[in-house]
């Protein structure tokens, strides 16, 4: 599917066929293209968990409204970041890169997020929100549809994840075989509504 179609059929759907299984081999392709997504100095602070057990989606269903996506998906997703890898083995991230390169980004890695909790924070809800369009772009052209979903007590879903205390949950995914499709869209706003050329 060409890009700007995978991008104008892309709707949050709700309904998906509880029987339908992707394969490991699709859900590894899935997130390894979310794993192209940028991130500021390539830190990569995204976790996607993926959540197998139906005991533990039914745990998060009940915390999530009951929606039944949460267990009726093929794939969920519990999109979340690490908060500290700014300050973690980042040689790593960087090991492709010319000397110089690594010389002058690393440490000024360290000098941009110490001691800054929300540029901390903010980065890590930036990387997640771009891998979250990358993971429902992806499996629109793969032919799934998904729905992200903020509609759920993230306290309690870190709890049933055992989300380590320096992580961050950003949202949920649902993919899955659509049956039954979206809602009209509510509305669109026009460009002129919401393109400022220079200043406002």
């Amino acid at each position: 599917m060409h890009t700007y179609e995978a991008i104008r059929q892309r709707r949050s759907v709700k309904h998906f066929d509880p029987n339908h299984e992707m394969t490991a081999q699709q859900i590894d392709e899935l997130l390894s293209l979310a794993m192209l997504s940028p991130t500021a100095f390539n830190l990569q602070h995204w976790r996607f968990v993926t959540i197998k057990d139906k005991t533990l989606r039914q745990e998060i269903r009940d915390v999530a409204w009951n929606q039944a996506q949460v267990t009726d998906a093929s794939l969920l997703l519990v999109m979340c970041a690490d908060s500290r890898m700014w300050d973690r083995d980042l040689q790593r991230l960087w090991v492709n890169a010319p000397q110089e390169v690594q010389d002058m980004l690393i440490p000024a890695i360290s000098g941009y997020y110490k001691d800054n909790k929300q540029v901390q924070r903010d980065e890590v809800m930036r990387s997640c929100g771009i891998a979250a369009q990358t993971i429902m772009l992806g499996a629109k052209a793969m032919g799934y549809d998904s729905c992200p979903m903020d509609g759920f007590d993230f306290g309690a879903a870190g709890k049933l994840i055992n989300l380590p205390e320096d992580h961050i949950i950003t949202m949920m995914i649902a993919v899955g075989k659509g049956i039954k499709p979206a809602n009209p869209r509510g509305g669109q706003l026009s460009l002129s509504d919401v393109v400022v050329v220079d200043r406002f």
